[in-house]
């Protein structure tokens, strides 16, 4: 184990200029992610089709999630580095990879098989309140979208191959042509095969997905193959020790399943609604909390390994004071400047102004959470460093189950209290919009992921941090320095309003720009007066060479 630590510590380094990286290459992923939203906007817009589209995302999703975790890159390149001699290939490593490669296929292609069969079931429990005629496109779209899973879940398995080898490059690929398959399916398909055409486009985008890394692969002579006399004793252990962490996963989506499903008997577009705003809240989210977390892993494994206390908390305390000092500022910016967001971003075609301000208010409720969601997967890691997987897949439970019950709470507030449902409107400037009982979902989603963070919190302060400092300075100063961005930034969006054309493209990007820069140039002032130790460490990073750092990018489920 401690062999395998080494050589995962080698290839990250200095945790921040390995988050650097890895949010580098998430960013390329995520720009294309918004231009493929962008072209979902501009050709269909919030409807009734799209939700159906988006509704039908869920059994696919669940069963990536719940299966393909099970051999995830993070579980599978600690037992084939075990196998290897010296980096090399040896015939227990090939044997152990063609065990994986077969139980994993046929275990994909019988659930998806059975899937299959029993959509017309699963339907009505995923899209309730649809009609008769939304849910038999519910069950043709996620029959086609079936082929997604299969697919994206070899990629990973061929992705261990390409980690292994330290082709990031050809890895990080893999997400930029499932993004572009789903735009093509936008442009060329939608306009032949309607609705339909998107899933299409979906099933393209994961064999692309997929063929990049079997090429990949191959190029390295480590091309997995059916093996006839399975291993199980080892295919067994891998899975136990994924089992908490992939339970976790799934219970994060069966909530999302229970809003969308929830939102099915909402006004039309509401699922759509949820998604757009809910994809835009990512972004920042990969880019800062899940480069962090996954970079700092590696580090607090073989800190805990070695019994390194000291350096396990000075490691968990950075990594923590990095997300906190990112997330903050752009919480508050998301906020501020969430309708020029919106409309810059999809305000286009089939996107209406009404739509713009329920994604733009969707969004700010959002953002509360982009925080909370960062932390949890560094403060549950620290957890996984320690071999204790129980914990958080408590608390991960605990969360989901909280999400449920607030999403019906809060719709039957919305709809009973006057009073509260005309402050949430009049607060997020709404209160002439259609279709508003849809920001109770996100809120929901946020109120219960902040729930998760603070248990998480409390917990590993008792457990690994008890008696010291650990995120109350930067917390305090990223507020501080964050409310002055948002004040800067509010108060510049009303004095370019007139100076820049609001109607157009470019002068709403150029007004929320400007505005957005005046706030974060006030903000680095402020951190600077407090002589702030993460700006300090953020000038030193950028000084140096960090993009000649190698890393493990994270594997899908994980984005």
């Amino acid at each position: 184990m401690n062999k395998i630590l080494r050589i995962f510590n080698k290839e990250f380094g200095n945790v921040n200029q390995a988050a650097l990286l890895l949010g580098f290459f998430t960013l390329l992923s995520q720009i294309l992610a918004l231009f493929r939203d962008r072209s979902i906007a501009h050709f269909i817009g919030p409807s009734a089709p799209l939700d159906a589209y988006y509704a039908a995302f869920r059994v696919p999703d669940l069963i990536y999630i719940s299966i393909a975790s099970l051999a995830s890159i993070t579980v599978l390149i600690p037992f084939i580095v075990a196998r290897m001699d010296k980096g090399n290939v040896t015939p227990e490593s090939r044997k152990f990879l063609n065990d994986i490669f077969t139980v994993f296929f046929l275990t994909m292609i019988l659930v998806s098989a059975l899937a299959f069969l029993l959509m017309p079931y699963l339907a009505s429990f995923i899209a309730p309140g649809f009609s008769p005629l939304m849910q038999q496109k519910v069950i043709i779209l996620s029959r086609i979208m079936l082929l997604s899973p299969i697919l994206m879940g070899l990629s990973n398995l061929f992705g261990t191959v390409t980690q292994l080898f330290h082709k990031f490059f050809i890895y990080s690929l893999s997400p930029i042509f499932y993004n572009a398959g789903i735009i093509i399916g936008v442009i060329f398909l939608y306009p032949i095969f309607g609705i339909y055409g998107l899933a299409m486009g979906v099933a393209f985008g994961a064999l692309m997905h997929f063929l990049i890394q079997v090429i990949a692969a191959s190029s390295c002579g480590f091309t997995p193959k059916f093996s006839l006399k399975i291993n199980f004793k080892d295919i067994k252990q891998a899975i136990l020790i994924s089992l908490p962490r992939t339970l976790g996963l799934s219970f994060n989506n069966i909530a999302l399943i229970s809003i969308i499903a929830l939102a099915s008997f909402l006004k039309g577009g509401s699922i759509s609604i949820f998604n757009f705003s809910y994809n835009l809240q990512t972004v920042p989210l990969n880019i800062i909390g899940v480069s962090y977390a996954v970079a700092a892993f590696p580090t607090l494994a073989k800190c805990f390994s070695g019994g390194n206390m000291t350096e396990f908390k000075n490691h968990l305390k950075s990594a923590a004071r990095q997300i906190i000092f990112w997330s903050l500022p752009i919480t508050f910016l998301f906020i501020v400047l969430r309708a020029q967001i919106v409309r810059v971003i999809l305000g286009t075609g089939s996107f209406s102004w009404d739509n713009t301000r329920l994604v733009a208010a969707s969004l700010a409720i959002f953002s509360l959470s982009i925080l909370a969601q960062g932390m949890i997967g560094l403060l549950s890691r620290t957890y996984y460093a320690k071999g204790e997987t129980r914990r958080p897949l408590i608390i991960n439970l605990l969360s989901s189950v909280l999400i449920i019950i607030l999403s019906y709470v809060f719709i039957h507030i919305f709809e009973d209290v006057t009073y509260f449902r005309y402050f949430i409107e009049s607060m997020l400037k709404v209160i002439d919009v259609k279709g508003t009982e849809v920001l109770m979902l996100p809120l929901a989603y946020s109120v219960g992921t902040i729930f998760n963070f603070i248990l998480h919190w409390l917990y590993v302060k008792r457990d690994f941090m008890e008696g010291e400092p650990f995120i109350a300075k930067t917390f305090f100063q990223s507020l501080g320095a964050s409310f002055f961005i948002g004040i800067v930034a509010y108060l510049s969006l009303n004095i370019f309003s007139p100076i820049f054309d609001t109607e157009s493209f470019l002068g709403i990007f150029f007004q929320g720009f400007v505005s957005g820069m005046f706030g974060i140039f006030a903000g680095v002032l402020v951190l600077h007066f407090l002589k702030n130790e993460e700006l300090s460490d953020l000038v030193k990073t950028l000084k140096t060479k960090f993009w000649k750092v190698r890393v493990i990018v994270p594997s899908q489920e994980e984005l």
